[in-house]
């Protein structure tokens, strides 16, 4: 059983998951050692444990060949799904059992392929797999977070080629994401206006755009103005929306797939494929809607270590300004 522990100084949550270390891990930077047979190959699909969701061709069988997106519980999981929270004290500490969901989202039946270079309509249906995914998981009442994240790259944290997402569902608010909370509702007090919309709207404003990378009828592309990585980029909705699982179906999803799209096309042309994390940060599991909080997507590239200073300070050195690295990003020609 993973446990979740938490630091009594500054209130964060940390998964002590001894069974991670049995899962298969690339000791170099790129590239990632090939584990002889891939997993999640289309014909492979008796190496991972049962699937949970697939879009896949009519009259196929679950855990069979035909699909094109395909999701699976991670086999070796941060987080264990059975069994209760059992919250309990150890002295001045606080911990619990480490319940939660993990989950691979496997994007693509080909081994080789990136998800920037998938047709728009597969993007489609990934974005939307995380959504469903999303929306089941939030009927679980111990469960008050999901995260949605991709790691590209052995130097991103990937342990496997094959292009894939995770998810994970804890029992508890992450402390990143309680600091993004806790910062949007400061200013929405003060200011009455939700500060991601304020983003928006000064960065697509007459005399800025100077960030933007760029935009669509429903999205926007945009390097932001207090940015931790070089060429951090963050995709964000262009009309208030708290909750990453209220997309529509329809022009909603397909106008993200292709902004996700024409986005990673550029950032691969311009730093010649980069390791890359991407997560999507959204309103943890409530009873209503959120005035306050916008949610987003933030993509960034392996292209700093982070070292003793960032570890120790909570400031991260950032050689590129926004302002270039947009411009840079803008100027790359991309696939219709």
């Amino acid at each position: 059983m993973p446990e979740l522990r938490k630091d009594p100084i500054v209130g964060r949550w940390v998964i002590i998951a001894t069974d991670r270390a049995k899962r298969p891990v690339a000791q170099k930077n790129e590239p990632i050692p090939s584990p002889g047979l891939c997993p999640f190959c289309e014909g492979n699909e008796g190496y991972t444990p049962h699937e949970i969701l697939a879009y896949r061709e009519r009259s196929t069988r679950a855990d069979g060949p035909c699909w094109r997106v395909r999701v699976v519980p991670n086999k070796f999981p941060a987080l264990q799904i059975e069994g209760t929270m059992d919250r309990r004290g150890e002295g001045l500490y606080d911990k619990m059992n480490g319940i939660g969901a993990h989950e691979v989202v496997i994007e693509s039946p080909v081994h080789d392929q990136d998800l920037a270079d998938l047709p728009l309509e597969h993007i489609q249906q990934v974005l939307g797999a995380y959504r469903e995914r999303v929306l089941d998981l939030h009927r679980d009442r111990r469960f008050r977070y999901v995260l949605i994240f991709k790691n590209h790259g052995a130097q991103a944290g990937a342990t496997l080629e094959h292009t894939h997402t995770q998810l994970i569902a804890t029992p508890i608010i992450p402390k990143i994401l309680q600091e993004e909370l806790e910062g949007s509702r400061r200013y929405y007090e003060l200011k009455e206006r939700c500060v991601f919309c304020d983003i928006v709207q000064q960065e697509t404003g007459e005399n800025n755009g100077r960030r933007v990378v760029t935009m669509s009828e429903r999205f926007l592309t945009v390097e932001p103005f207090a940015p931790r990585f070089p060429f951090e980029t963050w995709i964000l909705p262009r009309r208030h929306d708290d909750s990453y699982d209220t997309l529509g179906d329809g022009d909603e999803l397909r106008d993200l797939a292709g902004i996700l799209k024409d986005t990673l096309q550029r950032l691969n042309r311009a730093l010649d494929r980069p390791p890359y994390n991407f997560v999507i940060h959204t309103a943890p599991v409530s009873d209503g809607a959120l005035e306050y909080y916008h949610w987003h997507l933030e993509i960034m590239p392996k292209l700093t270590r982070v070292a003793g200073f960032e570890i120790g300070s909570g400031f991260y050195i950032n050689p590129t300004p926004p302002e270039d690295a947009a411009q840079y990003l803008r100027e790359i020609a991309v696939e219709a």
